[in-house]
């Protein structure tokens, strides 16, 4: 199915096999009455019906000499919702992706621990931050000269570390203490 949810929205790109779909709707049809009905030429008709055959919303039985086309009610019942919800695994491959992006970026920018240079994009400079945040503990509330002293750990100009967290809301300052934000 998972492969298959694309190929649904490509065939049902097309307004004839949404036409198609629209008549088999009131009742099964062979190909010569879907072609009176439609204004198409047989070969086009079994052209689109072999198109949704292949992502399995119509099926056929021969009928003795006709070949008579279904609706797989089953296919669409299905809500967009849970047809999209199909395509999780793209968004396991994405969290994957933007996994390795992180290490990637923190490889770069720090070297035994300590941060070579701020970054200028934004995104690598969260990731960066974040990865500072990660020597504060939660719920833990922490005076102004205790935050400068552990971001001097990996960076010296710690006061513009300090102001980018609070910037990008890592940290939190009320009455000159700081809270790690969840």
């Amino acid at each position: 199915m998972k492969e298959n949810c694309i190929k649904i929205f490509k065939c049902l790109a097309d307004k004839s096999r949404l036409l198609i779909i629209n008549n088999l709707m009131e009742s099964p049809m062979y190909v010569e009455l879907l072609s009176e009905r439609l204004d198409l030429a047989p070969s086009t008709v079994s052209f689109h019906l072999k198109k949704l055959e292949e992502v399995e919303l119509v099926y056929s039985i021969k009928e003795q000499y006709y070949v008579t086309y279904y609706l797989n009610k089953d296919m669409l019942c299905l809500n967009l919702g849970e047809i999209i919800s199909e395509a999780q695994w793209e968004t396991d491959i994405q969290s994957e992706r933007e996994e390795q992006y992180k290490e990637s970026v923190i490889k770069t920018f720090f070297s035994y621990g300590k941060l070579k240079s701020i970054p200028v994009q934004q995104k690598k400079r969260k990731i960066v931050l974040e990865k500072i945040a990660e020597s504060f503990e939660p719920d833990k509330e922490y005076p102004e000269r205790e935050v400068n002293i552990i971001i001097a750990d990996f960076h010296d100009d710690f006061c513009t570390i300090r102001r980018a967290m609070i910037e990008f809301k890592i940290l939190e300052r009320e009455n000159n203490v700081y809270k790690v934000v969840k």
